[in-house]
């Protein structure tokens, strides 16, 4: 065999990637969300939590309490308006990049409850990433938008993170 053919030993354990898909493997595979359960979707989002599910083999089994250690919020149930300003506040609170599920008819759209005291869907207080249908979806579903947002990250580029900072500088 001749050297030209021969590969070396680093050539065999050698990848070659962009960092930017580095990141956001690393993001996408250790997502740590907070739960905003307000109704019965929560607990859907706990049984997704649990042995049977194990939503944990995604990395990202370890619910957050606080927003300040959290990058997905998953909001499961009715959003009232005074509630709205909570989630909100939350929302602020959490490190960069962050995102959004909304889980359920409630959250997606107010569900049955269109009334006075019911927000017709979180994207009106937040901006949500991936939407959840069902009422209650069930576990599987979670882990289903959970997919698809890992692929949204996967796919994302810090460019279309941040298109509205960079169309804004001086050129």
């Amino acid at each position: 065999m001749s050297q030209k053919n021969c590969p070396t030993a680093l050539e065999q354990i050698l990848i070659t990637t962009r960092v930017e898909k580095v990141m956001n493997w690393s993001r996408a595979t250790s997502v740590w969300p907070m739960t905003f359960g307000l109704a019965c979707c929560a607990i859907e989002m706990m049984a997704a939590g649990a042995s049977r599910y194990d939503f944990d083999r995604f990395g990202a089994g370890i619910f957050r309490a606080t927003p300040r250690q959290s990058d997905l919020m998953i909001v499961a149930g009715t959003v009232t308006y005074k509630m709205a300003p909570i989630i909100k506040q939350l929302y602020e609170q959490m490190p960069d990049p962050k995102w959004v599920i909304a889980m359920g008819s409630c959250a997606i759209s107010g569900g049955p409850f269109d009334s006075y005291h019911t927000i017709q869907g979180v994207d009106k207080v937040v901006p949500v990433d991936v939407y959840i249908t069902g009422c209650p979806p069930r576990p599987e579903a979670l882990i289903q938008g959970f997919l698809k947002l890992q692929d949204k990250i996967m796919s994302s580029s810090l460019a279309d993170k941040y298109k509205e900072i960079f169309e804004g500088l001086p050129r």
